[in-house]
């Protein structure tokens, strides 16, 4: 082997060795903090109002100066070079160029990538499953309630989208539609619902719909939140009653509450809060889904006499959002909800996807409270 060979070969295998070292560094020191915050208490609360906020106020920051989910552009990036390091194994195979060496090489790209992107979820998202809650910070108890407790909170959830669902911009077939507004509100929103609680106080950045919202609708999700670029991103192609609800529910993961009843909860109170009919009528709705669905379950006659009071323009974009989402049925949408399911098990939400149901226990909380 000549010198400049031998000196190259032993610089790659160098760089190999660096990459490995710097990812088993950073996997290690996510694991800590991970392990820390869970078992030590006190940790996560101070680490959500101390430092997460910093990071919000920063990287949240710019970020939130693209116009575009960067998050998303990452993601497309990342299975272009997935696509392309294929291709280029694959040549090498058949030309018989592949060895050792650049096994190693690749590896430890992949395992220095997955470890970097480990740490940014450990700082920007996991470590905030161990905060303190939303409703133990306002003092809001939760409790058993009733059946009767509960129809009693359908029908004056009932009243409030009626009373709002005349009032909202709707198309030539009696579908709600949204003035393209929708971002800025939000923001609004949630800054107003933070002077009422400190705990929700802070910046936002301005929420973004995916340009390819499709990747979301395959896997039944109307949002998302990124801890890799802190990002508030939603599904801008589902029926518009659900947005601003969605994206109030994505910006208060901003603030650190991670668990996805309250993060339901902040975003209810968010759209009644807020001045724009249209966000009142979006929070007004996705209560009254959330708590029919648990009233169904525990008294079907009460359910259909609460049902029955429902104004035919609400009717006209329940039966708009049933349609378009039974475009996505299927094994894709299926898996999806099976990961994130034992995504929030594996966070400390034991009940997995139905905790989104779970915000009814605050509803009716607040309610009782009220």
């Amino acid at each position: 082997m000549k010198t400049k060979e031998k000196q190259r070969y032993r610089n790659e295998k160098q760089s190999s060795m660096r990459r490995v070292v710097t990812g088993i560094i950073l996997f290690a020191s996510a694991f800590c903090l991970l392990y820390a915050t869970a078992n030590v208490e006190g940790m996560a609360q101070w680490y959500t109002t101390h430092i997460y906020p910093i990071i919000v106020g920063s990287v949240g920051r710019v970020f939130g100066w693209v116009p575009f989910s960067v998050s998303e552009i990452g993601l497309y990036f990342l299975v272009l070079l997935f696509a392309v390091c294929l291709v280029r194994l694959v040549i090498q195979l058949l030309r018989k160029k592949w060895g050792r060496k650049e096994a190693v090489r690749l590896l430890s790209r992949i395992f220095l990538t997955a470890s970097i992107l480990f740490l940014l979820y450990a700082l920007n998202c996991g470590i905030n499953y161990y905060r303190q809650s939303f409703s133990e910070s306002i003092g809001l108890v939760t409790d058993t309630y009733t059946v009767n407790e509960l129809k009693e909170v359908c029908e004056r959830l009932t009243e409030d989208v009626n009373a709002r669902a005349e009032l909202v911009e709707r198309d030539g077939n009696g579908i709600m539609r949204l003035d393209g507004s929708e971002k800025e509100e939000a923001v609004r929103a949630m800054e107003a619902l933070g002077k009422i609680y400190p705990e929700l106080s802070g910046y936002y950045p301005e929420p973004k719909g995916l340009l390819q919202s499709e990747i979301l609708s395959i896997q039944n999700l109307t949002g998302v939140y990124s801890p890799f670029t802190v990002e508030a991103n939603y599904n801008s192609d589902m029926t518009d009653y659900n947005i601003p609800f969605t994206i109030c529910h994505e910006l208060s993961h901003l603030r650190g509450f991670m668990q996805e009843e309250e993060a339901n909860f902040i975003a209810w109170l968010a759209c009644m809060e807020s001045d724009d009919t249209a966000f009142q009528y979006s929070g007004s709705m996705l209560g009254w889904i959330q708590c029919m669905n648990v009233l169904r379950d525990a008294d079907i006659e009460g359910w259909r006499e609460v049902r029955a009071g429902l104004s035919g323009s609400a009717e006209a974009d329940l039966r708009a959002n049933s349609d378009f989402w039974a475009k996505y049925k299927g094994k894709v949408a299926e898996v999806a909800d099976m990961v994130n399911d034992n995504y929030l098990k594996a966070n400390g939400q034991a009940d997995g996807v139905k905790s989104y149901n779970r915000m009814v226990d605050l509803l009716v909380a607040y309610y009782r409270e009220g």
